[in-house]
């Protein structure tokens, strides 16, 4: 059976449809509306007007922004469901892009209320303290207060938000079209067959060798063909981020991304320094890895290559059942929601061209629901991916049940991995409880090591990466070699001897999207924290048993209302300690250890 695409139908019935175009228009409106509200209400009050005022006043505009937010959030997940999956619809391309133009003027009113907030930062805790919408959101509001103390004047952060469409907006989708419609030629069980880009980097998990290697090459040449335009992508966003940072006041570009993830630097710092001191450890996988193969270190194309005998490959529906099957041990609830999930064709599974690569989950609360994209072909590592993806899902859904507004929901990427790395432990410890054969063991094993070092690993490599792209951007602009360059760099000082060094990947700057943000930088160590954050979370689970069950939905509801380290508070972890994590990677080093005797 073919991998499902996703059904939106209820959302908006087309691109064509009526209720999309008034639902547009009615956006357009409140935005003039919220504007107006701001010149004749709340423009005029101070510090010194009266806290029961101020509170009516802040608590309308938390209630008009709440409605803004939602309208406008599901139409732009509507229009990106379209370019997500097909970059060659020129219908919703134009339509999204007339779109964010709307959205801009949110922005320019945005940032006037950002600005107002930090001018009442003395007096806000009193406001809030009184209750009402104000103070249901007395969390996100104080945020938006201190942060802004890192805007620009209002008429400078007005102009760039008209900017942006025109240049690091505009460099992201240059980057996203030309990966997506890229494609290459490549034979297959004995036939010639177009490959879309996706579809040629999951032959890197294919059973056979030389399939592996020719997928390394044709890639390899791909990327080269594009190389140029994607590197002026990339040294247009780090420019305009640099170029921002430094007007804003910030101290360097990782000061932004760390304020984004709810942490400080002391814990940044401490889990980046257990994930170093864990590199031996995972170099000891990869050469056990690469004696398998009959050589010394891996080859790129082999570090995702399967090993041992756990040949099912799994239809969807296999998929769905097996997924379905785990999560209900964890939880009845967990396992209904991607019955729904399921049922409903809230998935697009299907690997085809002009389809973005990788996988996300994208919330859509007009209707209260999320959709997940992937590109399924078979493997049990796309099993995962689906469970990690149905995780966010689960995480929105919490957020949903309880209430929470798109104010109040506002998750930081470190605690946004918080489910979907729970439900890939949950699936994995579920499969080894029922395996008896060391080859299945062998194989599941390796499944969750290319996992685990890829988010501790590579993603180490990618923050590296990063942070010398913009160390260099601050002084000039990087050629494409020179990414590639950084790139292996990276990627010999993580994955050190493991890895053979005539052939690593120095184009993996190349698809990720996550570079390509410019507003939210270093997108790679939020993984990490999610990753061994779920993994504790586990281990109290399995302590505590049905038990942990309501605190942990707690925690997924209100993971957009606190700073990480109170979240964390709640079930006894200190962030800042170094044990928490190395205990959290002392897990990964068990299964090292079980992987090197089988």
């Amino acid at each position: 059976m073919t991998p499902p695409r996703w059904d939106l139908t209820n959302v908006y019935p087309g691109l064509d449809s009526p209720e999309l175009a008034r639902d547009i228009e009615w956006v357009k409106e409140k935005i003039e509306a919220l504007r107006l509200f701001f010149e004749q209400e709340l423009s005029a009050l101070d510090e010194h007007s009266p806290a029961e005022t101020l509170n009516v006043a802040i608590s309308a505009l938390v209630d008009q922004v709440n409605l803004l937010l939602e309208k406008g959030s599901t139409i732009g997940a509507y229009l990106h469901s379209f370019i997500a999956t097909d970059s060659y619809n020129q219908t919703a391309m134009r339509m999204d892009s007339q779109f964010d133009q709307v959205m801009v003027e949110f922005q320019k009113v945005n940032v006037v209320l950002e600005s107002k907030l930090g001018r009442l930062r003395s007096v806000l805790p009193e406001v809030l303290e009184l209750g009402h919408s104000a103070g249901e959101h007395a969390f996100p509001l104080m945020e938006i207060a201190d942060q802004s103390q890192y805007l620009m004047s209002e008429e400078k952060e007005i102009l760039t938000s008209e900017l942006h469409l025109s240049s690091a907006g505009a460099w992201s989708k240059l980057q996203g079209t030309v990966t997506s419609q890229k494609s290459v030629e490549f034979e297959l069980d004995g036939e010639s067959q177009t490959l879309p880009m996706p579809a040629l980097i999951n032959l890197y998990f294919h059973p056979d060798e030389d399939v592996r290697k020719r997928a390394y090459d044709a890639e390899f040449g791909a990327w080269e063909s594009v190389k140029e335009p994607l590197a002026a992508s990339m040294n247009g966003i780090k420019g305009w981020v640099n170029t921002l940072n430094k007007h804003r006041g910030r101290v360097d570009a990782l000061h932004a991304p760390i304020d984004q993830a709810r942490i400080d630097r002391e814990t940044l710092d401490v889990m980046m320094v257990a994930m170093q001191d864990s590199f031996p450890t995972f170099r000891r996988y990869f050469k056990a890895k690469a004696a398998r193969f009959g050589s010394e270190a891996l080859p790129w194309w082999n570090l995702f290559a399967p090993v041992g005998k756990l040949e099912k490959n799994f239809s969807f529906d296999d998929a769905a059942a097996f997924i379905q099957k785990n999560f209900e041990k964890f939880s009845p609830d967990l396992k209904d929601f991607a019955r729904t999930a399921f049922e409903n064709r809230w998935i697009d599974a299907e690997q085809r061209e002009g389809k973005r690569g990788g996988a996300f989950c994208m919330p859509v609360p007009g209707v209260k629901e999320s959709r997940i994209l992937l590109n399924f072909d078979g493997s049990l590592d796309q099993v995962m991916t689906l469970a990690h993806e149905l995780g966010h899902g689960y995480h929105t859904y919490n957020m949903y049940q309880a209430g929470k507004t798109l104010l109040q929901a506002q998750t930081p990427m470190t605690m946004a991995e918080t489910a979907s790395i729970m439900c890939e432990t949950i699936m994995f410890n579920a499969i080894m409880e029922t395996i008896k054969d060391p080859q299945e063991e062998l194989a599941l094993l390796e499944t969750a090591l290319i996992g685990d070092s890829q988010v501790i690993v590579d993603i180490y490599s990618r923050f590296l990466f990063e942070k010398e792209v913009f160390d260099r951007r601050v002084n000039a602009e990087l050629s494409a070699d020179e990414l590639c360059e950084i790139m292996e760099d990276a990627q010999a000082q993580t994955y050190g001897e493991g890895l053979d060094p005539a052939y690593r990947h120095k184009f993996m700057w190349t698809w990720k999207p996550h570079y390509y943000s410019a507003g939210l930088s270093f997108y790679n160590f939020p993984y990490a924290f999610g990753m061994l954050f779920g993994v504790g979370l586990y281990a109290i689970y399995q302590q505590r048993g049905a038990d942990f069950i309501p605190d942990y939905k707690q925690l997924l509801a209100s993971t957009g209302e606190a700073p990480a380290a109170d979240l964390a508070a709640r079930f006894g972890i200190d962030l800042r300690s170094k044990d928490f994590w190395t205990n959290s990677l002392a897990v990964v080093a068990q299964r090292v250890d079980r992987y090197c005797e089988l």
